[in-house]
């Protein structure tokens, strides 16, 4: 138990359909299933005190099962992986909520406990999330690559799939973040999260994380500490991913 006696849980939303790539949680990847690996990196977190996959299928749940984590029963009509999230835990004893992204299988746990750390210090924040700095020219102007701006406190200004702030005169100095969609709520704040209505600029950027902005809430912003962008911001959305992901632990020995 972390020692505010303050209860965290962690939450995998885990929707075996998927367009791009149908049962990816369920992938296999160097001999272990993508869900069972997401589920092992995140158990070394030091902050969690109980981690849930939300699945949606009976066929992941089982699985969860018989490698021993635990899976909770959700609908089959959630639009978002909040949605799954805020039914997973409604009646699951909770203080704060954690949302692990369930195609991260390298996801580095020391993010967790960075995302986490801001509402255990402070009560009034409702939501707080991780940045990393871009290093690479390519991703500047890549719409996959999700941008954060923040305030003098640390707080979100604004996402975007374009670059801000946005260099008018010297595109050599720009100093971009890139946002990593690892999410930590309040439960309360979560289940009013989860019944919003979807913002204008939500549905313009496809980014659920501008919802909360509009509505005149603030989430509190995280730089993260870890040094390897491969366990910290790489997900897996096709075949060629897991291929990617795959050699990376061949390679690098990892279990």
């Amino acid at each position: 138990m972390n020692q505010s006696h303050t209860r965290v849980i962690g939450v995998i939303p885990a929707r075996f359909a998927s367009s791009r790539f149908p049962g990816k949680v369920m992938a296999r990847i160097a001999g272990k299933t993508m869900i069972q690996r997401v589920y092992e990196q995140a158990k070394k977190s030091r902050l969690l005190d109980k981690l849930f996959v939300a699945a949606d299928d009976t066929r992941i749940m089982e699985h969860v099962q018989r490698f021993g984590g635990l899976a909770v029963m959700t609908s089959i009509h959630h639009k978002s992986g909040t949605d799954r999230i805020a039914e997973a835990v409604e009646k699951i004893p909770a203080d704060i909520v954690v949302n692990i992204q369930g195609d991260q299988p390298l996801l580095d746990p020391l993010m967790i406990d960075e995302a986490i750390q801001p509402l255990l210090d402070d009560v009034t924040i409702p939501m707080s999330t991780i940045k990393t700095r871009i290093t690479r020219t390519e991703d500047l102007n890549n719409p996959n690559i999700v941008k954060v701006v923040v305030d003098k406190f640390d707080f979100a200004l604004y996402f975007s799939r374009s670059l801000v702030p946005f260099p008018r005169d010297n595109k050599d100095k720009v100093d971009a973040y890139e946002h990593l969609g690892l999410y930590v709520y309040r439960k309360d704040f979560l289940l009013k999260y989860a019944k919003m209505p979807a913002s204008y600029l939500e549905q313009i950027e496809m980014l659920e994380q501008l919802r909360v902005l509009e509505m005149g809430y603030k989430i509190k912003v995280v730089e993260t500490k870890s040094q390897s962008f491969a366990r910290g911001g790489f997900s897996v959305d096709t075949p060629e991913d897991r291929e990617r992901v795959e050699n990376y632990i061949v390679e690098h020995g990892l279990d």
